[in-house]
């Protein structure tokens, strides 16, 4: 047997291969050491500096907050009837952190298919919460049943969708004092980002207008929810905490149900606006404007087409009894105040009325085109002689006019818990005109302002609160819709007018409804009304038409002014029917109420 020696040239050691060897162990632990350096910088990274963004993800991952509006408080009228509430509705929420964002494409189409909301306004909700936001976002409210039972059909397509049952407004009433009690809807992204600080968050419900907006902070309440535990699913595991809702505060009103039913009615679907208001006071008991809404249709989400058919109805959210219009004849109260006031003219004045008085060259007419011969106040009052209140007028100079007509509160606000709806009016001077029409004030602007015409402006709640004046025995009241502390408050305050001129009102006043133009006011069925009637031009159009009253005469309790925009004929044949009809449900509660159709009709300025 041959036997082969082991060949010794691999074992062998040279220069060149001295130290290979551990030069690759080396190079190997080296890799590592760096590799375990990396992982170690990147852990260290992750946890103390991203450990708390890490934390809360996994945390977000598995505890879900459910977050629940507050029920609004109700809206009362006087007696505690409710004027506004609340009703269960459907809503549909999303929770954007149970999809990724590239996950949602195909659920938002669905959506818009079921629910008719556009996938852009869906997907722009989602965006603006975050799509790792753990809030649920509304979506949609007022969803259908059959929009429910549509969903739970594509529940495998709606992870991330979840349907609620939430309070949502409810007008139990319909349109009655729909520009009263006003509406309410959710906050768009210029109102979100204006009241962030006061705890609102998106997709809140607020009031837009009306005591809606005005007593907000009161109504809204205070939000609660849950925080729960959810699996892979989505499903609830268990509730880890709970802060129940606070309702928010029922706010009673002056308003009186049956009353604003009475005065609805008797303006119907005329154009323009009724008043009714306690002349010891101020409150107001009745607030009437037409055309008008349905604040229900903002409960749930409005179309584009339901938003468009409103708007076309004549400027339907506009309040008419706090806008300003020519107030006629029925400012032949300050008129006579003034001219009483100034010492310009006395109680027994008595001047000749004639078919006309020319002015500059320029010809002022009487209402009637014949005059009435020779008047007192009290005379002048009861026929509404134009020429007289001319004489009048130009008698104590435009500067005492215009000072007696602001101190009855024209041309600044009442004041009345409507915020910025309501308009100041007009009390037109030289500087005014100067400045809007770059002319100096004549002769004529005084004529014309002495029986309540040219630049003058006027609301219909102001006009009711001049009606109040001689009602009340001179105090001026700042007109309420808070029943709420209403004793607490100081309503009115003092004119200091002679008793000669407060004398004079009441007498001129019941005269207009004892034989003059506000004769269908003087019916056996309700006690002495005092009241005046005016109709005002409007260049291009037909006259607006307004009547004021107070009853019972030697002690009212009530003041009511109607207004018809646009209406034509006259103060006493269009406006007094309707203050008729509001007195009659005012003093006979119980029962029906003449139609303004059936009342006689008789001529007026």
């Amino acid at each position: 047997m041959t036997l082969t020696q082991p060949s010794t040239i691999a074992n062998q050691t040279t220069p060149r291969t001295v130290g290979r060897r551990y030069q690759s162990v080396a190079m190997m632990l080296g890799v590592s050491l760096v590799l375990l350096a990396g992982m170690g910088s990147r852990l260290a990274y992750l946890q103390l500096v991203e450990g708390n963004r890490n934390r809360q993800l996994a945390e977000n991952n598995r505890i879900r907050l459910i977050p629940k509006q507050p029920e609004r408080g109700k809206i009362l009228d006087r007696k505690g009837k409710m004027l506004a509430g609340s009703r269960l509705s459907h809503s549909v929420f999303l929770w954007p952190l149970a999809r990724k964002k590239t996950e949602w494409a195909t659920t938002l189409q669905r959506l818009s298919q079921i629910l008719n909301v556009p996938e852009t306004v869906i997907k722009s909700r989602l965006e603006q919460a975050g799509y790792t936001s753990p809030f649920l976002v509304r979506i949609a409210r007022g969803v259908s049943p059959a929009q429910v039972t549509a969903l739970a059909e594509y529940g495998g397509e709606m992870e991330g969708v979840q349907v609620e049952a939430e309070a949502v407004r409810y007008y139990p009433n319909g349109d009655l004092a729909a520009h009263v009690v006003g509406y309410t809807g959710e906050m768009n992204d210029r109102e979100l980002e204006r009241r962030k600080g006061d705890g609102y968050r998106l997709g809140d419900v607020i009031g837009q207008m009306g005591v809606e907006a005005t007593y907000e902070n009161l109504l809204r309440g205070e939000w609660g929810g849950q925080q729960v535990e959810v699996d892979g699913a989505g499903q609830v595991v268990r509730v880890l905490g709970r802060k129940p809702t606070q309702t928010g505060k029922d706010v009673q009103l002056t308003i009186d149900l049956d009353l604003q039913k009475a005065a609805e009615a008797a303006l119907g679907d005329r154009k323009g606006a009724i008043v009714a208001i306690d002349p010891t006071n101020g409150a107001v008991l009745a607030m009437v404007s037409r055309p008008t809404f349905d604040p229900n249709l903002f409960s749930t989400r409005i179309t584009d087409a339901q938003w468009q058919r409103l708007q076309s109805k004549d400027h339907p959210f506009v309040n008419r009894a706090v806008q300003g219009f020519p107030p006629a004849s029925t400012f032949k109260i300050v008129t006579t105040t003034a001219g009483l006031e100034t010492g310009k003219f006395s109680p027994d004045t008595v001047l000749g009325t004639y078919p006309s008085i020319t002015v500059g060259g320029i010809e002022f007419g009487d209402w009637n085109r014949a005059g009435f011969g020779p008047l007192g106040f009290v005379g002048a009052l009861q026929w509404s002689s134009d020429t007289f209140f001319y004489q009048i007028g130009m008698g104590i100079g435009d500067r005492n006019l215009i000072q007696w007509t602001r101190r009855y509160g024209f041309g600044r606000k009442t004041g009345i818990d409507l915020g910025e709806e309501e308009s100041p009016g007009l009390v037109p001077d030289d500087e005014w005109k100067r400045k809007e029409v770059k002319e100096g004030w004549f002769l004529g602007d005084t004529v014309n302002m002495s029986i309540g015409q040219g630049f003058l402006q006027a609301t219909p709640l102001q006009v009711a609160v001049m009606f109040a004046v001689p009602a009340n025995g001179g105090y001026l009241v700042k007109p309420h819709l808070l029943k709420d502390n209403e004793a607490a408050q100081n309503w009115s305050e003092s004119l200091n007018l002679k008793p000669d001129t407060i004398r004079i009102l009441r007498e001129g006043l019941r005269a207009v409804v004892d034989g003059g133009t506000g004769a269908a006011l003087n019916v056996s069925s309700l006690p002495p009304v005092s009241g005046k009637s005016g109709t005002a031009e409007d260049i291009g159009r037909q006259s607006h038409t307004w009547f004021g009253a107070f009853a019972p005469a030697n002690k009212p309790e009530i003041v009511v002014v109607a207004f018809g925009e646009n209406s034509g004929g006259g103060g006493g044949s269009f406006a007094a029917p309707m203050v008729r009809q509001v007195l009659e449900a005012y003093f006979h509660p119980h029962k029906a109420v003449t139609s303004p159709s059936q009342i006689e009709q008789v001529p007026t300025d």
